[in-house]
């Protein structure tokens, strides 16, 4: 009788949350101290020298996090799965990516001043309209979030106002950010068609090859993080997230009583929308590069596999899931890359059969148990 109290009552539920999600922000920023400590100070012979290399792969890890969060902010809490939230997560890449181009100035292969590589090889000879502003890093952060949340708002007025839902809603998603990926594949759209825009130099005038910016990078990426689980928890736990919590649950019980849940779901989704941006914004500089692939249809499910296998609606499970799939697909993909793809679908088809609240369920049932 204990034990099914405590597993049916949502205050412990939410106190486990909090334990577990305050035990990783902890372990997020002491591995940031941790890996800074280790590239910058200690040699590059010592055992303990944290590579270049390992720095820019734990920040991209950390960028997707954030992403997964942003996923599991619309899908855990207000009941929306997005199948094509890479969409966002690309444009606030491509916001940033623009801002690095405009520094390359005349260090380009042409040695044009104002024009990037890519417009010159195509006999361009003026800068679209639509690319004034990005010499500016205040413009460009603005872009990062107002892009993706522009897009998010029309998208989710429309939908929402014609109360699209479920596997319907999932569907449009995924045939907007297959739209954005076959339009930012032309040339005339001015993003760099097929290869996209790379051979970045610097960021705020600091070298993007040196190990301190590489550092600063990943503690960005680090802060960006522990941020935006807080944001996402103080609206999960506010009257906000109990009213989102009902749309998932009985959206037309919700809308009975007398909430616009239009609303509701119009604010989270362009909230999230904007994160996605952000980490965007995070993983293009410390990758090298932004292009059209990153509107993949395939990256959208997988992060939507990476929110379900750490353990949906609750928001420290997603930060669980990007990072474990993404350091199992970096093994894989170096070790046996033809078979990631089926690794991957048989640790989402197992998760779903024997962990259905994901990883962190079993943090749950020891809790329960105790």
């Amino acid at each position: 009788m204990a034990s099914h109290y405590v597993q049916s009552n949502p205050l412990f539920v939410k106190f486990a949350d909090d334990k577990w999600g305050n035990i990783l922000l902890i372990a997020i920023l002491l591995t940031t101290v941790i890996v800074a400590v280790g590239n910058l100070l200690v040699p590059p012979e010592s055992p303990f020298h944290v590579s270049t290399y390992m720095v820019t792969l734990l920040g991209k890890y950390l960028a997707f996090a954030l992403l997964a969060l942003s996923v599991d902010l619309i899908w855990g809490y207000a009941g929306i799965l997005s199948l094509g939230h890479g969409a966002f997560f690309a444009l606030g890449g491509y916001a940033m990516g623009m801002y690095l181009m405009r520094q390359i100035g005349d260090r380009g292969v042409y040695g044009n001043p104002d024009l990037p590589d890519f417009m010159v090889f195509l006999d361009w000879h003026e800068l679209p309209w639509y690319w004034s502003g990005f010499e500016s890093f205040g413009y460009a952060m603005l872009m990062v979030v107002l892009v993706p949340g522009l897009l998010a708002f029309i998208f989710g007025w429309l939908a929402f106002r014609s109360r699209v839902t479920g596997v319907y809603l999932s569907i449009i998603t995924q045939a907007l950010t297959y739209a954005l990926l076959l339009a930012f594949f032309r040339n005339e759209m001015g993003f760099g068609g097929n290869n996209g825009l790379t051979d970045f130099k610097d960021i705020l005038g600091y070298s993007l090859q040196s190990d301190a910016t590489r550092i600063a990078l990943f503690a960005a990426s680090a802060a960006a993080l522990v941020l935006g689980y807080l944001l996402c928890r103080w609206i999960t736990r506010s009257k906000l997230g109990r009213v989102l919590i009902a749309i998932r649950d009985a959206e037309d019980r919700t809308r009975f009583v007398g909430y616009k849940v239009e609303s509701y779901k119009l604010f989270v989704f362009v909230l999230s929308a904007a994160l996605a941006g952000v980490a965007g914004a995070l993983y293009v500089p410390q990758v090298g590069i932004i292009n059209p692939g990153e509107f993949s249809p395939l990256n959208s499910i997988e992060l939507v596999i990476w929110v379900a296998v750490g353990g949906r609606a609750t928001l420290f499970g997603a930060i669980v899931g990007a990072l474990l799939i993404n350091y199992c697909k970096t093994w894989f993909t170096g070790a046996l890359p033809e078979l990631w793809l089926f690794f991957l679908g048989a640790i989402f088809v197992l998760s779903t059969m024997f962990l259905p609240r994901g990883i962190v369920g079993l943090l749950h049932r020891k809790g329960e148990s105790s």
